[in-house]
């Protein structure tokens, strides 16, 4: 009060216009009026005086101040001062001393016990609410791996499978309703941050009636499973009957010769072409050993009109019995056909895009492909399997009808965030689907939903005693998967510039038990080392470790934007059917009716699906919680040196950018990774400047020109028997094709530019690392 009284004074000397000199001096006697009053109240026995004064002219931090008009009763120690100038001070507020000290041994003893009384009840309280509130974990025991053993301990086969047959139970076939459930299951485990995420998309749908198939030599009609079309009504509106069908083929009735162009490779191209004219005929064709996309497009620029399409018997695991079922297949690349490149949300310019091709695609079964070609159904024999092939002779002229209805319906996906404390801006996702618009993809999406749904427990109970990771674990269950990975494309197309800056890591559960032989992971180059020690890590406690190779090729699923248009590394863990070398790739692309049995048939203890969900929850926790980055950067350069090898491709300029590329990843690796990887050297700043290296490594490998159906990124390889980039292969087959050079060539520049992009990137970020040592040195 007497500080802000001094101030005013100051305004009033210098002619403030808000107070006038006789109302200063008018406060100034209220204070001193204060003052003297405070002194005559009780406490005050023991006042000193001449230490107070010597204190505050001691403080005094104003010299050059004019207070000689101040009146001292304003100054900040002028109350004292004038006491002091008082002559009767002294006799006046001077009290006499106390004749006993015993009021005041009590007084002193009363005081000593309460604060004692306090003091143990402070204890008390403090530790009851330690026990109940544990202290957060530091950075140290947060990526502990005792902690990530913790938290997968609680991931148990029983609880997946209990939440694989609650989602069964479920009676709501809208895409909708499904995510809403899912949500309710996430948000009950204690996911804070669960929504709902609504896009409204063009779907390809199956009309009232199945497509069929006409012999007009016979006149025979039938459906795409092989059953003749004279055969019950109640069976026209078979579910599988009617969702064997190609979304987003072209509709309408075409009639033609049949020609057997098997796999569809360049060669067999060539091979027809040079004895028919295959101008608006139908194909029949095999799935396999390239992608359907890359296929249909040569078919397409080739003039065919029709396609159908079968998986031969010989393809398939000897365990594998689906010679009489059809299929569906997806030609949509990516995404809602009517938004390309952009988001559906509100107000977006739909385009009219409701055939995806010219050609007229229709799947059927192995069987209705052998009445086709004249063979007996019986031609697998114990020993030996013999291909399907149409007979040389004699010409097959098919009448193939096509009825599918394009409709806009709501599209939900359910997305879940568990924010971390230390790097909150970056994203590890772990990505699962949900398939409830058709009863094809049989209930994989319920086991992927339910081992991420367990792994959301297991973390949340963790998370209640006060653990969290350091980066941001984002759950997502994508709608639309079988129509093209069209959730997951609106919601990354719809965040992505948040996603291109902050997403680390995709982690894929699509299809996560698809057999019971093998474990098949799956991941980038810069993941590959990491997806071999989660093995090893897992396996500890087991008599049988499952031996696989990690490797980079292409697989299916919602990852697809994420590795090729935001250049994310990715990982998948799955199990799946032994299969024979000669056995063609890509047969996943067909979605098979698979019922509820089945995947009970497959693991009927969950004990394989409890594995991949703790792979999974393995490599999430490390991403998400490792300072570093657990990404190898030498592992791409050296996976690009692999790809370049064989006869086919022998270019120096390719090879001499490799091996710069190289050499720079190996200086990169030594001397920035491994010393920020030492806890004694690690210094905050460069951890996070390394970090936003290694986040973006697979960036510079997306190449802009692909054929449909490979992959933008070039570090991945078509399948496993393929080794070179999959963009120079198919180049070199179409040059052969076509008989021209202008295709090799362009691929020839898209992956020299991609090399020579990563390997200067490099280069820049040791040139930062330099500059910054040289700065504080």
């Amino acid at each position: 009060m007497a500080y802000q009284k001094v101030n005013a004074d100051q305004r009033a000397q210098g002619h403030s216009p808000y107070l006038d000199n006789d109302e200063l001096q008018a406060t100034a006697l209220e204070l001193e009026w204060d003052m003297e009053k405070e002194l005559e109240e009780p406490g005050f026995d023991h006042f000193r005086l001449d230490g107070a004064v010597q204190h505050h002219l001691g403080n005094s931090q104003s010299p050059d101040l004019d207070l000689e008009p101040i009146q001292p009763s304003s100054s900040p120690k002028g109350r004292f001062q004038r006491l002091q100038e008082d002559p009767d001070y002294v006799s006046h507020y001077t009290r006499q001393a106390p004749k006993s000290n015993r009021c005041s041994f009590f007084q002193i003893l009363k005081v000593f016990c309460t604060a004692l009384i306090l003091f143990i009840f402070g204890i008390v309280m403090g530790y009851y609410a330690l026990k109940k509130c544990p202290s957060p974990l530091t950075s140290q025991e947060r990526n502990n791996p005792h902690v990530y053993h913790e938290i997968l301990k609680e991931i148990k086969a029983e609880n997946i499978k209990q939440i694989y047959r609650d989602l069964l139970q479920f009676p709501g076939e809208d895409d909708v309703d499904v995510a809403m459930k899912i949500l309710v299951q996430w948000s009950s485990q204690g996911l804070e941050d669960a929504r709902l995420v609504n896009y409204s998309v063009l779907l390809d749908l199956p009309g009232s009636s199945s497509n069929t198939v006409t012999l007009k030599n016979s006149g025979e009609c039938f459906y795409p499973s092989g059953q003749q079309c004279n055969r019950e009504t109640k069976t026209l509106h078979n579910q599988d009957l009617l969702y064997s069908y190609a979304a987003y083929s072209a509709k309408g009735t075409l009639e033609a010769e049949l020609v057997d162009i098997q796999y569809g490779t360049t060669e067999d191209l060539i091979r027809i072409q040079a004895i028919t004219n295959v101008t608006k005929k139908i194909a029949l064709l095999k799935l396999g050993q390239s992608p359907l996309l890359y296929k249909l497009s040569l078919l397409e620029d080739a003039g065919f009109g029709g396609v159908l399409l079968y998986i031969d018997p010989c393809d398939l695991p000897k365990t594998t019995d689906l010679d009489d079922k059809a299929f569906m297949v997806s030609l949509n690349s990516g995404g809602d056909p009517s938004t390309p490149g952009y988001a559906s949300i509100d107000g977006s310019y739909r385009q009219n895009r409701l055939n995806l091709t010219t050609l007229l695609v229709q799947p059927i079964s192995a069987v209705l492909a052998k009445k086709l070609v004249s063979l007996p159904e019986d031609t697998v024999q114990k020993d030996s399997c013999i291909p399907l092939q149409l007979p040389a002779t004699g010409k097959k002229v098919i009448s193939l009808n096509i009825q599918s209805v394009s409709t806009y319906k709501t599209i939900s996906n359910v997305i879940g965030y568990l924010k971390g404390t230390v790097f909150p801006d970056r994203y590890i996702i772990i990505g699962s689907h949900h398939n409830s618009l058709n009863t094809y993809g049989g209930q994989e999406w319920a086991s992927s939903t339910a081992i991420i749904t367990a792994f959301i427990q297991a973390l949340m109970l963790k998370v209640k005693r006060g653990w969290r990771p350091d980066r941001t674990i984002v759950f997502c269950s994508w709608g639309g998967t079988s129509f093209g990975n069209i959730g997951s494309y609106e919601w990354a197309e719809d965040l992505k510039r948040v996603l291109q800056r902050n997403v680390v890591a995709y982690i894929s559960l699509h299809n996560p038990v698809r057999g019971n032989s093998t474990l098949h992971p799956v991941a980038s180059p810069s993941l590959q080392q990491l997806a071999a020690e989660s093995q090893s890590f897992n396996c500890v406690e087991k008599t049988r470790c499952p031996g696989s190779n990690v490797s980079s090729v292409q697989i299916q699923g919602d990852s697809d934007y994420f590795i090729n248009h935001l250049g994310v590394p990715a990982m998948q863990f799955s199990y799946e059917d032994i299969k024979s070398s000669e056995n063609p790739s890509f047969l996943s692309e067909a979605l098979f009716p698979v019922h509820t049995t089945k995947t009970e048939e497959l693991d009927p203890t969950f004990s394989l699906h409890e594995t991949i969900a703790k792979l999974t929850g393995q490599v999430t926790l490390q991403i998400a919680n490792e300072p570093v980055l657990p990404f190898n950067a030498l592992d791409i350069a050296l996976e690009v040196q692999n790809s370049l090898k064989g006869e086919e491709v022998d270019i120096p300029q390719l090879l001499t950018v490799a091996s710069h590329l190289r050499d720079t990843a190996e200086l990169f690796q030594s001397d920035e990774m491994r010393p920020a990887n030492d806890p004694k050297e690690r210094a905050p700043i460069r951890v996070r400047m390394l970090n936003d290296v290694l986040q973006s490594l697979e960036k510079s490998f997306l190449v802009h020109q692909v054929p449909p159906g490979l992959y933008r990124n070039i570090l991945y390889r078509l399948d496993e028997r393929t080794s070179q980039f999959s963009v120079l292969l198919k180049a070199l087959e179409q040059c052969k094709l076509h008989q021209s050079n202008e295709t090799i060539q362009a691929a020839l520049s898209e992956v020299l530019n991609s090399i020579n992009s990563a390997q200067v990137y490099f280069k820049a970020g040791l040139d930062v690392f330099e500059t910054t040592l040289a700065g504080k040195k």
